[in-house]
C-alpha cells in the first residue's frame, strides 16, 4: 500500500461551507489510520449530484491517478457518495480491474468489492441509490409544478434573488425597479440593448452576482416574465404570480413586439467582409470586427461589454483582404502544397532521423509494455519511464523559435511580403484559422491613398 484516495461528495450545501464533505473526510481518515493506509490526497465534489450525470471533476480527477498508478486504494464513506448511478458503478470497477486496484474501502457498508458477493451487494447499493434520487426527482418536479400553478416563486434557497426583487422574491427592491423601467422605456423608444449595458456600466449597476451586464444578461431581464408579474415555469407562461410586477404585462408585450422586429428574419445577407471573425488586433490580440464608415469597409477592435478589445486599431477591409486572397492563391500555386495533397512531400535527412527516432521510440514502448505484463515493473514505473518519451513529442510552448520563413506550412505563415507592393513591416493583425500571422505592407499599394490601410480610432 503506497498512496490512498479518499474520496467525499455531497449533492447540496446550501450554505457552502463545505461541512458536509469535511465529516465524510474526517471519518474516511480515522479508517485510513486504523488500516494503516497512507492517504496520498483527498478528492473532494462539495455541491455536485451523482445523479444527473454531469461531470464532478474531484471524481474524474482521481480516476485518472488511479489509471496512471498514482494511487493504488480507495476509501469513501458509502457507496452512494461514489455514485448513485449503476453504469458509472460499472465504469468504475472497470477502472479498478485495469489498473489492477484490489484495496477499496467504505466506511459505512463495508462490503469488498474485489469479491464476487461483495460486489454484487455493492451493485444493489447503487441501483438502491439511483431509485431512490428518481423518486425524489419525481416529488420535486411535482411540487415545483403545484407551486407554478399557484403563482409562487421557485422553492430552494440556494437560488440567487432576481433583479428587481429582495431574497424572499416576492418583495421589490425600489432601487432596482427604478433601473429596470427606465431600460424598458428606453429600449420601446429604440435604444440598442449594446448601448444601455455601456449605460448601465457608467452608472456602476452591476448584476446580481456583482458583474458586468452582457447584452444577452440584459436581453433576459427585460423579456422575463417575472418582471411584468407573471408566473413562467419550464419555459411556459402560466399565469399571474403572488408578487407585484415592476413593469406591466403590456409593456412587457411591447418589449417582446419591439425585440422580435430587430431579429434576424432568417434570409442570409450576402456577404460583404471575407475576413469577418478571422482577424485579430495586433494590439490587444481581441478579435476584430466588421463596420462601415460611410461607403469604406473597415475592420476595427470595438470596446464595450461584448466586445472586450482596446478600440484603437481599425484597418480599411479592401487591402487587407486582397492580401490574404493573394497569399491563400500563393500558397495554393505553391509545389510544395500540390506535393503535400498529393503525398509527395520530399525527404529529407531531418525527416529521415525523426523517422528512425520515432521507430526506436515505438520499440522502447513495447518493451515497456512486455515488463509491466510480466509484473517486472510497476505500472507507476511504467507511467514514468513513458512520460519521458512522451516528452519528445510534446508541443512547442509560446517560446519555441519560429518556422523557418521559406518553408511556410499549414497553420501558420511567415511575414509576407506583399505581392503588390513588395515591402513589409513587423504591424500584425493575427487571424486564428490557416494564414495565422502575416506582415502587413509598410506601404500602400500604388492605387490607393497613403492614409488607406489604417484609421485612427
Amino acid at each position: 500500500m503506497r498512496s490512498a484516495a479518499v474520496y467525499a461528495r455531497i449533492s447540496s450545501d446550501q450554505e457552502g461551507a463545505g461541512l458536509g464533505v469535511g465529516r465524510q473526510v474526517q471519518d474516511c481518515r480515522a479508517l485510513a489510520e486504523r488500516l494503516g493506509w497512507p492517504v496520498g490526497e483527498v478528492y473532494e465534489d462539495n455541491d455536485f449530484s451523482a445523479y444527473s450525470g454531469k461531470r464532478r471533476p474531484a471524481y474524474v480527477r482521481m480516476l485518472d491517478d488511479l489509471r496512471d498508478g498514482t494511487r493504488d486504494a480507495v476509501i469513501v464513506y458509502h457507496v452512494d457518495r461514489l455514485t448513485r448511478r449503476p453504469i458509472e458503478l460499472e465504469e468504475f470497477v472497470a477502472t479498478l480491474d485495469a489498473a489492477r486496484i484490489r484495496h477499496v474501502r467504505f466506511v459505512v457498508g463495508d462490503s469488498d468489492m474485489m469479491t464476487g458477493d461483495g460486489l454484487m451487494v455493492i451493485r444493489m447499493l447503487s441501483a438502491v441509490a439511483a431509485n431512490e434520487s428518481a423518486t425524489k426527482s419525481r416529488r420535486i418536479r411535482r411540487k415545483n409544478e403545484q407551486r407554478a400553478a399557484a403563482g409562487l416563486p421557485h422553492a430552494g434557497g440556494s437560488r440567487a434573488r432576481p433583479f428587481g426583487y429582495e431574497r424572499d422574491k416576492v418583495t421589490i427592491r425600489e432601487d432596482e425597479a427604478a433601473v429596470v423601467r427606465t431600460l424598458v422605456e428606453r429600449f420601446c423608444a429604440g435604444e440598442s440593448l449594446r448601448s444601455l449595458t455601456v449605460w448601465l456600466d457608467a452608472q456602476g449597476v452591476r448584476t446580481i452576482c456583482g458583474g458586468l451586464w452582457k447584452t444577452q444578461t440584459l436581453r433576459t431581464l427585460i423579456t422575463s416574465p417575472r418582471i411584468a408579474g407573471l408566473r413562467e415555469h419550464r419555459e411556459q407562461v402560466g399565469g399571474p404570480a403572488v408578487w407585484e410586477g415592476i413593469i406591466t404585462p403590456e409593456q412587457r408585450d411591447e418589449v417582446l413586439a419591439v425585440m422580435s422586429t430587430k431579429q434576424i428574419t432568417g434570409r442570409r445577407a450576402p456577404r460583404r467582409y471575407l475576413l469577418s471573425g478571422l482577424l485579430r488586433c495586433g494590439k490587444c490580440g481581441n478579435r476584430l470586427y466588421s463596420a462601415a464608415r460611410q461607403s469604406t469597409r473597415r475592420y476595427v477592435c470595438q470596446k464595450g461589454p461584448d466586445h472586450g478589445g482596446c478600440g484603437q486599431l481599425s484597418v480599411v477591409a479592401p487591402p487587407v483582404e486582397q492580401l490574404i486572397a493573394d497569399a491563400v492563391l500563393i500558397r495554393l500555386a505553391s509545389s510544395e502544397f500540390s506535393d503535400a495533397l498529393a503525398g509527395r512531400a520530399a525527404a529529407s535527412a531531418e525527416t529521415a532521423q525523426l523517422a528512425e527516432q520515432v521507430t526506436a521510440d515505438r520499440a522502447q514502448l513495447d518493451e515497456l509494455a512486455d515488463l509491466y505484463a510480466a509484473r517486472t515493473i510497476t505500472a507507476a514505473e511504467w507511467a514514468r519511464a513513458r512520460e519521458g518519451i512522451d516528452t519528445d513529442y510534446a508541443t512547442p510552448n509560446d517560446d519555441s523559435p519560429e518556422p523557418p520563413a521559406a518553408t511556410p506550412s499549414r497553420g501558420s505563415t511567415p511575414a509576407t511580403t506583399s505581392p503588390r507592393s513588395g515591402a513589409t513591416s513587423t504591424s500584425t493583425v493575427s487571424t486564428p484559422w490557416s494564414l495565422q500571422s502575416w506582415t502587413m505592407p509598410s506601404s500602400p499599394p500604388e492605387s490607393l491613398e497613403p492614409n488607406a490601410w489604417t484609421q485612427p480610432e
